[in-house]
């Protein structure tokens, strides 16, 4: 019992979790499952936790991490783990990366086998606990566990209806109140049956789930939109992909059109600078063609979704046509790897190569191959991802940060020397000019958007970038400056990548996007859920903050993700105009008529 004080004592007092606990559920509670696994590391840092040290959130490959208050606002991982957001020692909510870190609780977040462990194992209501001092967490299900969940989705339903009935005068709330009172009813027979509490409290999820499914109305105002990867190499492949599409209730396509340092379809400018013509995959077939022509068939929308400055993974020297084969003195560089005698690639990233944007030449060709695209193919709009250098390490760590930074090409050094008199190889983070340094680089990648806005604005093209939403971030370890491109008006709107399951990880980002955007920049909110294998519930929760704030539209990462279970629930309601649950008002739209 000692033991367990100190423990206590131990935790409260340098708040690594924040609060006393024991270390199982009350007794009265019914365990149905109890697991445990091994926690890497509590708040780590580049120097605890070595392994993470390249990675977002400092979470390396097959851990499970434990993040609390003192580490920070959220986790900052990314989209490749899962997520458990603990308040006291109850899971309130499942998330994939990025979580917001409660006041009184923690965020489990793993990778790899680890996040293997968590969807085995965690859900909505298990009850968990540190173990300090064997670096163990322990997870239980219990009777109270299914009574939670049961209990959050019912009132969650609930809230959804209320909100929806003040938004809508002619709101048909009668079949999301229908599962409802079918849900509670479940519940009462779980309490009174202790035995069979998980088949009555499972019964009450499903109806609860029902119940959000036909919650949330249709919107006929927003773009609903889907990234996606093409594959297929014949028209009738292409045809039948654009129809499951628009079956699914999504009206604009985002193409992935160049990628990998490498085009869909048959390019003249890369056949001018000597790259491949066309990526082979495709052979000879123009797939940005057809996916035009079959899209507009149908009243949808084509923009051209274009890895700007990333050019993939492959080592360049191993494919004769790769553009950094051909023009080294294009590759981006970081710190740490500035002297080295192979081309830098980013640990972070997938191991990819990136091009400088400080190189005029880069610039150039890039934008030659966009007005070949704009000119011979005039598809509705242009979104630029990876608008941005590598992502660094975060400048909470300064040594680690400096090293990690990029864009240290003889180009870039130059040109900044001549400005300031300084080589920026020689800047720390704590120099005056490291200011300048940031500004520099982030200069160059407005630059380049706004001579795309240039061309895309005289074209009538809707031009949008890929953007990170919290702002100082993307600043920081990415020398994204999209507040700036908002507000001198240089695009249209932005593309934030929500890299997250979570509702209110969504609205948080969302409402730091709006307050640092013109009003006049349209936000399409891109949910990473289906790619993360987020529940469907988890969609429409994000479908609905993302609607409650009023902005643009909703795109989905991605098509290859976009399994038949997200389609149906999408077409239950939200993205179906014909069983929308707002029923028109007959006398108004025939009054309508009448002024008109």
């Amino acid at each position: 019992m000692l033991k367990k004080i100190i423990i206590s004592l131990f935790i409260f007092c340098f708040g690594l979790i924040g609060y006393a606990q024991e270390l199982q559920p009350d007794k009265n509670e019914i365990i149905f499952k109890q697991s445990t696994y091994k926690i890497n590391a509590i708040n780590p840092t580049p120097i605890s936790n070595a392994r993470g040290s390249y990675f977002p959130g400092l979470r390396g490959s097959n851990q499970l991490i434990i993040y609390t208050k003192d580490f920070g606002l959220r986790t900052n991982t990314n989209e490749f783990g899962s997520e458990a957001i603990v308040d006291g020692n109850t899971v309130v909510s499942l998330s994939g990366a990025d979580s917001v870190i409660p006041y009184n609780g923690f965020v489990i977040s793993g990778h790899g086998s680890a996040k293997t462990w968590i969807n085995k194992n965690i859900t909505v209501g298990s009850k968990v606990y540190v173990d300090e001092e064997n670096n163990l967490l322990k997870v239980y299900l219990t009777s109270e566990s299914y009574l939670y969940e049961a209990k959050t989705k019912v009132r969650e339903a609930e809230a959804l209806v209320e909100y929806y009935k003040k938004q809508h005068r002619n709101y048909n709330y009668q079949a999301p109140c229908l599962y409802i009172n079918k849900a509670n009813s479940y519940i009462k027979k779980a309490k009174r049956n202790p035995k069979n509490i998980e088949q009555y409290s499972a019964m009450a999820v499903e109806a609860a789930n029902m119940a959000l499914k036909y919650s949330i109305p249709y919107d006929k105002n927003e773009l609903k939109g889907v990234w996606i990867r093409p594959t297929e190499t014949t028209p009738m492949a292409v045809a039948q992909t654009v129809a499951r599409i628009k079956s699914a209730g999504i009206n604009e396509i985002f193409l992935e059109t160049y990628f990998h340092g490498m085009t869909i379809f048959p390019s003249q400018t890369m056949t001018d600078y000597g790259f491949y013509t066309q990526n082979p995959i495709f052979n000879g077939v123009d797939v940005l063609k057809l996916y035009i022509d079959e899209a507009h068939k149908r009243n949808m929308k084509v923009n051209i979704w274009f890895e700007t400055f990333y050019i993939g993974n492959k080592v360049p020297q191993e494919y004769p046509q790769n553009i950094l084969n051909i023009h080294p003195e294009w590759a981006n560089v970081d710190k740490l790897n500035v002297d080295s005698q192979t081309l830098a690639y980013s640990k972070s990233e997938h191991n990819g190569y990136f091009l400088d944007p400080a190189n005029p030449d880069v610039q150039m060709f890039l934008e030659t191959l966009l007005r070949e695209i704009i000119c011979d193919y005039q598809p509705d709009g242009i979104n630029l991802d990876y608008v941005r250098y590598p992502q660094s390490q975060v400048a909470k760590y300064p040594s680690s940060y400096v090293n990690s930074n990029w864009g240290y090409t003889n180009y870039a050094r130059e040109e900044f020397i001549q400005k300031y008199d300084k080589d920026p190889l020689d800047l720390t983070y704590n120099d005056d000019l490291w200011i300048m340094w940031d500004k520099y680089r982030q200069d160059k990648i407005s630059a380049f958007i706004l001579r795309i806005n240039e061309i895309t604005k005289h074209k009538d093209i809707n031009l949008t970038t890929v953007i990170f939403p919290d702002m100082k971030r993307a600043l920081e370890t990415k020398q994204q400056d999209w507040s700036t491109w908002s507000l001198t008006n240089s695009l249209n709107g932005v593309t934030p990548l929500f890299l997250t399951c979570d509702a209110q990880t969504t609205q948080a980002m969302l409402n730091e996007i709006i307050r640092n955007t013109s009003p006049s920049t349209k936000i399409y909110a891109g949910l990473f859920t289906t790619f993360m294998s987020g529940s469907q519930e988890d969609l429409l929760r994000q479908i609905h903050v993302i609607r409650q704030s009023k902005v643009d539209g909703i795109i989905l990462f991605d098509f290859a993700h976009l399994a038949d279970s997200y389609i149906n629930t999408l077409n239950t309601c939200v993205f179906n105009p014909n069983l929308n649950n707002v029923k028109k008002n007959k006398k108004k739209s025939k009054s309508k008529k009448k002024r008109k």
